[in-house]
């Protein structure tokens, strides 16, 4: 049964132990359900997320993907009275006289929890025309770097109890949790994170560092870029695509940070080295 509160759901289940014996027990799993993006009357994008925070996931959505830009504004969210799935549809109204962006960077059909970019025709279709990163002066210590996942996994209450979801902070460079969301697409854990910071008025976060509990993802890079963020450390690996990406874009990318090590792809002029 699917707890509405929290994306957790609960079912009964066969475990096999170590020993061999067979025991029956409840088990928490994430919930994942579809969530149709609208913008007034025209259906934008289907992403398939575990449900709550779906006003922030829309809005880093619309950012991420340039429908929206930093500075614009959204009127109000809602949901169709008369739709018999109205809790998984959310209506987008855009401030009055701010024109849609679409263009070539529609998405069409749906969006799956693993890959938030599946069924574009190329590279450069998903490209967006974000300038790059100008902040130079920006610098973070390795003890505040490598203190980072140990603060989120205390963050991540759904997590530790599914093992199934990931998470995505935004911190600064004081090492403070500012904004830590969490989903079962790490596109949408990203995306709800940035959707929170605009409106909140919070963007551009040009001060600011990204944090993922899983890979890093071009598509990761270019989330934090049109939120304006220099620095993005993953847990994992990063992709060929996501080094390159971010060497163009200004971006610091921090890949396979475990405590005590981690490995800098790019810029590593915002890592305080010093103690090395």
């Amino acid at each position: 049964m699917k707890n509405e509160t929290d994306g957790i759901g609960s079912d009964r289940i066969i475990r096999r132990k170590q020993d061999g014996s067979l025991e029956f027990q409840r088990d928490d799993l994430t919930v994942e359900e579809p969530l149709e993006i609208r913008i007034g009357r025209k259906a934008l994008a289907t992403t398939m997320r575990t449900p709550g925070h779906d006003e922030e996931l829309a809005a880093g959505f619309l950012i991420s993907e340039g429908i929206v830009r930093i500075g614009d504004k959204i009127e109000k969210f809602s949901r169709p009275t008369s739709s018999l799935n109205r809790e998984n549809i959310l209506v987008v109204e855009l401030a009055t006289g701010l024109k849609l962006r679409l263009g070539s960077t529609r998405r069409f059909g749906t969006i799956s929890t693993s890959c938030g970019i599946c069924g574009k025709a190329s590279i450069d279709a998903i490209r967006q025309n974000f300038p790059p990163v100008r902040s130079k002066n920006i610098r973070i210590g390795i003890d505040t770097l490598l203190a980072f996942p140990s603060l989120l996994r205390k963050q991540q209450s759904d997590f530790a109890r599914t093992g199934g979801i990931h998470a995505a902070a935004i911190v600064d460079v004081d090492g403070n949790l500012k904004i830590v969301r969490e989903d079962i697409g790490r596109h949408n854990a990203v995306d709800k994170a940035i959707g929170r910071a605009f409106l909140d008025g919070l963007l551009p976060l040009d001060r600011h560092l990204f944090l993922v509990s899983g890979r890093a993802s071009f598509e990761i890079m270019q989330k934090a870029l049109a939120a304006g963020i220099p620095i993005v450390a993953a847990v994992s690996a990063p992709s060929t695509l996501a080094v390159n990406f971010a060497r163009e874009s200004n971006q610091t990318l921090i890949g396979f940070l475990r405590p005590p090590s981690f490995n800098i792809y790019s810029h590593i002029e915002r890592v305080m080295l010093d103690s090395l």
